[in-house]
């Protein structure tokens, strides 16, 4: 640690502190001419005062200020309030602050300090002492902005790296909710569909912006475990037999089991969405036979969407049902398939949902074709 802080410094070392901005506070311009020719004998260039304590807190908060060298006694506001008022306003980010003053009791030092001094200086003062002290609290300050700037561009790498992640796990979840869906001769516009259905309703019913956006992504993983359903069973267009419906309700627990060991909030709704979406109101659903609240809100919310989507869509073993239809059905079954609280909501935001079908609707040919239910 030693070893870096050294090299730090003696990259700071190269840049040239002369530059850095120093502000003089002083009621008395003799004095403020006096210290800024002094720091412009010795080659600063950016020094700027004021004879108005009043003044110091907009000049700070508008430049950016590495050094202030403060008088205490002063019309006004004294130095002391002066001090006071930058780290009420500024919090952490106050300039270093070297005290200039005719006072050089203990006390008075003291209470500098204690009010965020980084160093004191009485008058009349010694020229190559001022100089010297300009000069290390500058230095410092230099090392800490540089420090700050490195853990800044650390940070936002760190943020970027994080977001190639997240969208690296969500492309992936989206593919694999597509991979499902094809399998089960479904569209990937049916979870395009669905998923932004269930971002509305979501919203509607008090999720917030980020719960919300979750729910978008994390949805179309809601059949990703009929993946692992036999094709005889997956694909087969009639009724199943009692025992080829068990083995189907197992897709519930086979997409939780692929999205589980992931403790990101996005893999950890999907996983409580495919756990939970055909879960029913009054128990009746599978496969843990939740009713009510006991069923996730996020699986509540995607059997709505889903449900509503595959009933007003064709596909080539059925007819899209007409939007009336699918809508008394919707109804019907509320207090016993939907959540009633969530019906009410959907038939509030049916323009939307509708306009959600319309703006990802199906190829054509495959809306108009003739099929049978």
């Amino acid at each position: 640690m030693d070893s870096q802080i050294k090299n730090d410094s003696s990259d700071i070392a190269l840049l040239d502190i002369k530059s850095a901005s120093i502000l003089v506070v002083d009621d008395e311009p003799v004095n403020i001419k006096l210290v800024e020719s002094v720091l412009k004998g010795f080659g600063y260039t950016s020094i700027s005062a004021t004879t108005d304590p009043r003044e110091v807190l907009n000049i700070c908060r508008d430049n950016d200020i590495d050094l202030i060298l403060l008088d205490l006694n002063m019309p006004y506001m004294d130095g002391y309030q002066v001090m006071d008022q930058l780290k009420k306003e500024l919090d952490k980010s106050v300039p270093p602050v070297l005290i200039l003053t005719a006072q050089s009791s203990r006390e008075f030092k003291n209470r500098a300090f204690e009010s965020g001094a980084k160093d004191y200086v009485t008058k009349p003062f010694d020229v190559k002492e001022v100089l010297a002290r300009v000069q290390n609290l500058l230095h410092v300050e230099m090392i800490n902005k540089y420090l700050k700037n490195e853990n800044r561009i650390l940070e936002e790498k760190v943020q970027e790296r994080t977001r190639e992640i997240n969208q690296t796990r969500l492309e992936v979840v989206r593919r694999l909710g597509r991979a499902a869906e094809y399998r089960d001769n479904e569209t990937g516009l049916h979870i395009v569909r669905m998923s932004k259905i269930s971002q509305l309703i979501g919203i509607a019913c008090g999720l917030d912006e980020y719960q919300a956006d979750l729910i978008l992504n994390a949805s179309p993983m809601h059949d990703i475990g009929k993946i692992g359903i036999p094709d005889h069973i997956l694909l087969k267009p009639g009724k199943f037999e009692p025992e080829e419906w068990e083995i189907m309700k197992t897709h519930a627990q086979i997409g939780a089991n692929i999205l589980s060991g992931d403790d990101s909030d996005l893999l950890a709704m999907a996983r409580e969405i495919a756990l939970s979406h055909h879960e029913k109101w009054d128990g009746s659903g599978y496969p843990n036979a939740l009713s009510g609240d006991a069923i996730p809100l996020t699986g509540r919310i995607c059997a709505v969407a889903d449900v509503f989507d595959a009933l007003t869509s064709a596909r080539p073993y059925k007819k899209a049902w007409a939007i009336d239809d699918a809508v008394k059905y919707m109804n019907d079954q509320s207090g016993s398939h939907f959540d009633p609280a969530l019906i009410g909501y959907f038939n509030e935001l049916l323009p939307g949902i509708l306009k959600i079908k319309t703006d990802f609707s199906e190829p054509e040919e495959l809306e108009g074709s003739d099929l049978s239910i």
